[in-house]
C-alpha cells in the first residue's frame, strides 16, 4: 500500500506564507499603533500575538509531508518539512518481518506514529517516530489497516516458527 500527502505541499506553503504575512502586518500595525494612531488601547498586542501563536501551532504539529510504502518486502517511511532547513528529514526502510508493533498517539495539537522494530545487533527494539498530524482521518485509518496486516502476519509467522521448532 502506498500513502502520501505530497500533493498537499502547495497548500501548506500557502498557509505558512499567509501566517508570515500576518506576522509582518501585525508588527507593522503594532508599531504604527504605538507611534501614531493610538486607537486600540492595549489590544494592539493581539496584532502580533495571534499570528505568532498560529506559527507556533503550525510548527508544533510537526513535519507536513508523510509518505508510506509497504509494497514488496520492505516498508518505507519518509517524513519531511516543506521548509528543508527547519528540521531533518526522517527516512527509514526496513524489511516487513522486523516490524513488532506500532502506536498512534493523538494529542490535542499533533499526532505521532511510533513504530517498534527488531534490532539485529543488541536484540532490543528500536522505536521510530513520525509526524502524521497533517494526514486525514481516512489516511490514518488506511495506514493503521496496512500496519495491522503486517503485524498480524509477523505474529502468526513467529507462532508457527515456535511450534515447528519444538
Amino acid at each position: 500500500m502506498r500513502l502520501s500527502n505530497r500533493n498537499k505541499a502547495p497548500y501548506y506553503n500557502f498557509i505558512l506564507t499567509l501566517i508570515n504575512v500576518l506576522i509582518v502586518l501585525g508588527v507593522f500595525v503594532f508599531i504604527l499603533e504605538k507611534t501614531r494612531l493610538a486607537m486600540f488601547g492595549n489590544e494592539e498586542l493581539f496584532f502580533v500575538l495571534i499570528p505568532f501563536v498560529l506559527l507556533v501551532l503550525f510548527l508544533i504539529r510537526g513535519r507536513q509531508i508523510f509518505e508510506y510504502d509497504s509494497d514488496g518486502e520492505a516498508i518505507n517511511f519518509k517524513n519531511r518539512n516543506i521548509i528543508p532547513f527547519l528540521s531533518k528529514e526522517a527516512r527509514d526502510e526496513f524489511p516487513k518481518y522486523k516490524l513488532i508493533s506500532y502506536e498512534v498517539v493523538n494529542a490535542i495539537f499533533f499526532k505521532r506514529l511510533y513504530i517498534k522494530i527488531k534490532s539485529k545487533k543488541d536484540h532490543a527494539a528500536i522505536v521510530l517516530k513520525y509526524d502524521i498530524s497533517y494526514l486525514t482521518i481516512k489516511e490514518i485509518k488506511d495506514l493503521k489497516i496496512s500496519l495491522n496486516k503486517i503485524v498480524k502476519t509477523n505474529r502468526e509467522e513467529k507462532r508457527e516458527g515456535k511450534t515447528q521448532g519444538q
